[in-house]
């Protein structure tokens, strides 16, 4: 999905869980169960990055 200012956020679904794998247009990651969860976390960039799960590349 991309958003209007062509930034690409991408959510997968991890098999066999209920768990989502969520990764940011910044690079950062997040998993959550709650899809809501996941898109709130996305959408908050960069405020709602600050409890990341594993954070990736050189910062934001």
């Amino acid at each position: 999905m991309t958003a209007p200012t062509g930034e690409i956020y991408r959510i997968d679904w991890v098999p066999g869980t209920d768990v989502l794998h969520g990764t940011c247009h910044c690079g950062r990651e997040h998993t959550a169960q709650d899809p809501v969860e996941m898109w709130e976390w996305m959408l908050a960039h960069p405020q709602g990055h600050v409890s990341d799960d594993e954070p990736r590349g050189g910062g934001s």
